[in-house]
């Protein structure tokens, strides 16, 4: 659960808000800003105005996106104007330069009138390679977009209209494909005729969905021809057809993609739908029917919902960053529904391919092999990036729409490049942890940074904590900052019912070691060693401490109670750095101060496990302060 205080404060601390410019290129002596504004501008502005093209070389037009909006249709809040509409901006921004490397600035239009918005957005296009539509409310949003692709040569792409909608698609073309059903024979019924709706119902159609097959309801009901208050857009879509009710339309159909709101359909409904009926129930935060008690209406249903913690889940981001990277790499002037498409068909293909190792390794636990739960690619697969955008750069070629087409080999090494892998790493680290749902036991549970920790943690799904300390002081700190900590097991090591048999069994490792009985139960008495001793007996998957300890202790502690791996004849510790394009360990920087020859490769191969089990394969580097003895020993 995202607190309000705690979002507040992520959103002010340091430099308020999210985003920020950054140079590209180094700006540190007299001579290079002189490169970077006067004279050195002038030189790559005289090439450009001779051939405009040389825009994309010079400059990072065909990197940067406008992200535009009027903030008259924020989810969630609705109409509340351009200002509110900025933290919502910011954070796709933050979205498209995580998963797509592409740079956004983003525009709030203070602008009721159709035409001056159109015109603001028309003359700003030298500035930028594309625009993002976004939160503006239909279907005003809808008109703008489409007066924006008749004026302007660059991608325009309304993200609310189609990002959901391309991935819907792609999940579609694989549960039809599971269940032995024809595109264009399928019944289709559309709950919901606002934008994502229409989004929807466009790209179906694209898709080879029949006209007469395809039926859209809102809360009014089928949206049919002769009905009053239809706009020129749910028109298009409207069906002359006796099934006026929602559920005189399932009754029979094959497909029943849900784009209007929570708790709209029922049991009932879905049992009346034809054989393998297919539910997509996309509406968030609730869904038009919850994935289990769809599943439960029947054995043959195939599920999907737009959120994260069941199978199948339709999401956004699966779709417009990577649409932007193809669209954007070839200098493309327009984003068709051909090219919606062709990254549809991308993200249903690579569902029916192997999983990547790394993938498998995060997901442990749910199945992630082709089939009725499996019809997307998880978010943190990194052949998304590369094969969505290459299938939208191919498309855009194919239709005679890039003005700079890529050659596709070298365009998937450069994307390969671009990637990051730290940033990836950094996603499938923590996609992995959320599915094993590890038992993590904090002996300094009354600290309160750690606590802070622990519910950032909890309200991420990624551990089961384990507190250790006096159980009134930590709910008091946890009450003082205002957290709700109820999922932690907190445990009094004074009180609690495992001491005994704690003390026994360390008593038992160590009484050959000058400890008494005595000695053990003081030691138990500790957290530290309470802590390493639950770990030793398997009731903790692991443990974090040191923050208020000296390291030396800490880790004697551990030695003592948990020890080395089987084989392990030496400890080394490992940092682990995330940078954006690698990741890379350090060992050993923390336990062994002077290492032999031996001791040295041992630790070597230690990182070198620590790499693979990363998904990493590593490459080793020896680092000294000395060449062969240039510098004495300190």
């Amino acid at each position: 659960m995202i607190r309000k205080q705690d979002s507040l404060d992520y959103h002010a601390k340091d430099r308020p808000g999210k985003i920020a410019v950054n140079p590209t290129k180094s700006c540190l002596t007299p001579r290079e800003l002189r490169l970077a504004y006067l004279p050195g501008a002038t030189f790559p502005s005289q090439e450009i105005a001779e051939d405009p093209s040389a825009v994309y070389r010079y400059t990072a037009r065909g990197n940067l996106v406008a992200a535009v909006t009027d903030g008259s249709a924020i989810p969630g809040l609705g109409d509340l104007g351009p200002l509110a509409a900025k933290p919502m901006q910011e954070g796709i921004a933050i979205l498209f330069k995580r998963l797509a490397d592409i740079d956004v600035y983003d525009l709030e239009l203070d602008c009721d009138d159709i035409d001056g918005f159109v015109e603001t957005v028309r003359i700003l296009e030298p500035t930028f390679g594309g625009v993002n539509l976004k939160d503006i409310k239909a279907p005003r949003g809808l008109e703008i977009y489409d007066r924006l692709r008749e004026v302007m040569e660059i991608p325009i792409f309304h993200e609310n209209l189609y990002s959901t909608a391309v991935v819907a698609v792609a999940a579609l073309i694989n549960a039809l494909e599971l269940v032995d059903k024809q595109v264009g024979a399928a019944r289709v019924v559309l709950c919901g005729a606002g934008t994502v709706g229409i989004g929807c119902a466009r790209l179906l159609r694209r898709l080879g969905v029949a006209d007469e097959n395809l039926l859209m309801y809102d809360v009014k009901g089928l949206v049919h021809p002769d009905r009053a208050g239809l706009d020129s857009y749910q028109r298009d879509f409207a069906v002359a057809s006796p099934l006026t009710d929602l559920a005189q339309g399932l009754a029979g159909a094959d497909v029943l993609l849900g784009a209007s709101s929570g708790g709209v359909l029922d049991l009932e409904m879905i049992r009346s739908m034809n054989r393998y009926p297919i539910v997509f129930a996309l509406a968030t935060p609730e869904p038009e029917i919850g994935y289990m008690e769809a599943r439960s209406a029947r054995q043959d249903v195939i599920v999907a919902t737009g959120l994260g913690q069941f199978p199948n889940a339709v999401m956004d981001l699966l779709s417009f960053p990577y649409i932007f990277r193809g669209a954007l790499d070839v200098q493309a002037t327009s984003i068709s529904e051909d090219m919606l498409l062709a990254a549809a068909r991308a993200l249903a293909e690579l569902a029916r391919e192997d999983v990547p190792e790394e993938v498998e390794r995060a997901y442990t636990g749910q199945r992630c092999t082709f089939g009725p739960e499996y019809l997307l690619p998880k978010p943190i697969d990194p052949r998304i990036f590369i094969r969505e955008s290459v299938a939208v750069a191919e498309q855009a070629v194919r239709e005679g729409l890039a003005r700079q087409p890529a050659d596709p080999s070298d365009y998937q090494e450069s994307l390969s490049v671009r990637i990051g892998t730290g940033r990836e790493k950094m996603r499938e680290l923590t996609m992995g942890a959320r599915h094993k749902r590890v038992r993590v036991v904090f002996p300094e549970g009354c600290n309160d940074t750690l606590i802070r920790a622990c519910s950032i943690l909890m309200d991420e799904g990624i551990v089961e904590p384990i507190l250790l300390g006096p159980e009134d002081r930590i709910r008091e700190r946890v009450e003082y900052l205002g957290l709700d900590m109820g999922g932690a097991r907190i445990i009094d090591v004074e009180q609690a019912p495992e001491l005994e048999t704690y003390v026994d069994e360390y008593f038992a490792m160590r009484q050959r070691r000058g400890i008494i009985r005595d000695s053990a139960m003081e030691c138990l008495r500790q957290r530290d060693y309470f802590a390493a001793m639950m770990v030793h007996s398997g009731h903790a998957d692991m443990m974090i401490a040191g923050l208020s300890t000296h390291f030396t202790q800490t880790l004697q502690t551990i030695l003592e109670v948990i020890g080395p791996a089987p084989g392990i004849s030496r400890i080394s510790s490992h940092y682990l750095l995330l940078l954006p394009k690698e990741v890379v360990i350090m060992a050993d920087c923390a336990v062994n101060i002077d290492p032999d020859a031996d001791q040295l490769a041992e630790i070597a191969l230690l990182a070198a496990t620590m790499s693979r089990s990363l998904g990493v394969e590593p490459r080793v580097a020896m680092l000294s302060f000395s060449n062969f003895g240039s510098s004495e020993h300190p």
